[in-house]
């Protein structure tokens, strides 16, 4: 889609000096261009007469919402966002950046071009989830990178069963799983032995984490299954349901966990260079010789 960029909300994890210098250079630079600049209430207080506003009072105002920080930052801001079609960007000042693709360094040229209309504007999905005990919904959440079951206690394993679309897939034991969209693939999908999705597949992938039997192997599946995870009987299933590795609740044996694409995608922009495959490269450090 084409944007036509009035108002722009600025997202920020803190008030720290790196996070504060980046965004007075935004702010600089916005109102140069006689937009309307609004401020998420996370950064209040980073300028005297500056309009902080609630996420969602953000999000429904602006034509691109600027996320400065990282891929933390980026998760947290994409979950608030969606509901509203705000199209956003990411600039990094964390440590890995899968998400978050914008060194602050260059940040001006490329929204520079961004707001002439040269820009990538990708697609994707987010999970939503929710957890049923005798019947009753106790809680439900969404994720952009991943729903993951794990134990609560380090020394112990759970017990589930998983189905897909109703039909029964398997019986488990192991220190957990993984439900991850393409943009989770490399999160913590990859660090238990799961497969890298391209960004844009209409796909979801699962994962088990550390299981007892060795054949228990990733799995990848059409984007508008049904997952359902049923927590064990088991005395030894004690479980927790996180998102994103932001959010989390405990679950007990028996509860069902149902996981599904959300209706509402995202729409990320990325600099007219954008190369997603030069991403992975740099931060995973392919074809680097010894």
């Amino acid at each position: 889609m084409t944007i036509k960029i009035k108002t722009i909300g600025i997202i920020a994890k803190d008030t720290s000096e790196a996070v504060i210098n980046t965004v007075k250079q935004l702010a600089d630079f916005i109102n140069k261009k006689k937009c309307t600049l609004i401020y998420d209430k996370s950064t209040e207080g980073l300028f005297s007469d500056a309009n902080y506003v609630s996420r969602e009072t953000l999000a429904k105002q602006s034509d691109l919402a600027i996320v400065v920080g990282g891929d933390g930052t980026f998760l947290s801001a994409v979950r608030s966002l969606a509901d509203h079609n705000t199209p956003v960007l990411g600039i990094n000042l964390g440590r890995l950046g899968f998400l978050v693709d914008i060194s602050p360094n260059d940040m001006l040229q490329h929204l520079e071009q961004i707001m002439q209309g040269e820009y990538v504007d990708e697609c994707r999905f987010l999970l939503q989830a929710q957890v049923e005990r005798d019947g009753h919904i106790i809680s439900r959440a969404d994720a952009f990178n991943d729903v993951v079951v794990h134990i609560r206690d380090v020394a112990r394993m759970i017990e589930f069963e998983t189905y897909i679309n109703g039909q029964f897939v398997n019986y488990q034991r192991s220190d957990g799983l993984v439900i991850s969209t393409p943009t989770g693939s490399t999160a913590y999908a990859l660090s238990s032995g799961g497969p890298l999705l391209h960004a844009t597949l209409d796909a979801m992938v699962i994962v088990p984490i550390c299981p007892h039997t060795l054949t228990n192997r990733p799995l990848v599946i059409n984007a508008n299954s049904k997952v359902e995870v049923v927590i064990g009987e088991s005395k030894q299933s004690t479980a927790q349901i996180t998102f994103d590795g932001q959010t989390t609740f405990d679950v007990k044996p028996g509860d069902k966990i149902i996981i599904q694409k959300k209706k509402n995608n995202i729409h990320l922009i990325h600099p007219a260079s954008y190369d997603y495959y030069e991403i992975l490269r740099a931060k995973l450090h392919w074809s680097e010789q010894l």
